[in-house]
């Protein structure tokens, strides 16, 4: 089959891999429809992330099961599924509390840029959709496997609902997406913090009511601005660095929620810097599984449209053009077609 694999900073190659096997019993093979670009994929792409070996790429997908272990129940081979970046078998205590991505049983899937893939613990982590999607359903149906999920767990970490304005820092597709969040959560206002234009327009379509430009300390001041001095009651940090971590905390008012879903790189949060905020700070790598089963429901029902977040689709074996473009920030997300 074809991959796409990692070999070092910006060297991005697809090749022939060996086809995945059915190696446990509780395992899936899917044949997938579509997979894409994560933005958490250009750290190790720019050289953030070492590489000690060349690493085949991709965590976010969706497809039809062509095999299956013989433990497995609740998926069948013919299923079309959604999963989660994180394999999980969603019945220990961990996973019922709602933290899948902590399972005690957790492994990882994929890799996802590929022809097929392996699914570990496939009952706990695949959610079948109600049939065949229509094709144009199937955008949004990927972005479920993760963006979409982190940006709705970003969203409840950070405690958005009725009568909250929620600020939103980063507009990469899981900021857009928890735009998207936020006003299916009910939030009666929403700031959504880019300078892009056409990240901007994406996010008024999400929800957005308000836009905010300024960035670090600047950025956090016109939120207090926006609020009457006093902050957002919800802030969803989507980056994952010093400042927007720091710009999230200092735009919430006092007794807000911080939620944080970028992966973070060299983020320290000293005491002092929150002590006196009473600023509630909650995430991590969002627990998608969780959430499945409603933004599926929501995205077959056609109440929202996530998959407007991919403004560039390209072949597979055209991924290298398609990291370059995100990289540049030529595209929000790229899709790609196995």
């Amino acid at each position: 089959m074809r991959g796409v694999v990692l070999h070092a900073p910006g060297d991005v190659r697809v090749e022939d891999l060996p086809e995945p096997t059915v190696d446990e019993p509780t395992d899936a093979i899917i044949r997938l429809a579509a997979a894409c670009v994560c933005g958490s994929d250009l750290w190790p792409y720019r050289g953030a992330d070492k590489l000690s070996r060349p690493r085949p790429m991709g965590h976010e997908y969706v497809g039809v099961v062509e095999q299956i272990g013989d433990q497995v129940r609740a998926i069948k081979v013919g299923d079309f599924v959604v999963g989660s970046f994180f394999a999980s078998d969603n019945t220990c205590e961990i996973c019922r509390a709602g933290y899948q991505t902590n399972c005690v049983h957790r492994s990882n899937p994929g890799p996802a840029q590929a022809q097929l893939m392996r699914v570990p613990l496939a009952d706990g982590t695949l959610v079948a959709t109600p049939g065949r999607p229509d094709a144009d359903l199937i955008p949004s149906l990927l972005a479920a496997s993760d963006v979409l999920g982190t940006g709705w767990f970003g969203a409840v970490a950070a405690e958005a609902g009725p009568g909250k304005t929620v600020a939103v820092v980063g507009d990469g597709a899981v900021g857009l997406l928890a735009v998207l969040a936020a006003r299916e959560l009910g939030a009666e206002r929403i700031i959504a913090m880019s300078r892009h234009a056409d990240r901007q327009a994406l996010a008024r379509e999400f929800g957005a009511t308000d836009i905010v430009e300024e960035r670090g300390d600047a950025g956090a001041a016109k939120i207090k601005e926006l609020t009457g001095g006093l902050g957002a009651h919800s802030v969803v940090e989507a980056v994952g660095t010093q400042q927007s971590m720091m710009q999230a905390i200092g735009a919430a008012r006092p007794g807000g929620h911080v939620g944080f879903v970028g992966v973070l790189h060299d983020v320290t949060i000293a005491g002092n810097d929150i002590f006196f905020t009473h600023v509630h700070v909650h995430g991590g790598p969002a627990p998608v599984r969780r959430f499945l089963p409603d933004l599926i429901e929501r995205i077959w029902d056609r109440r929202i449209d996530p998959g407007r977040v991919f403004d560039l689709t390209l072949p597979l074996d055209q991924a290298a053009e398609g990291y370059a473009a995100m990289d540049q920030r030529r595209a929000i997300k790229v899709l790609l077609r196995p």
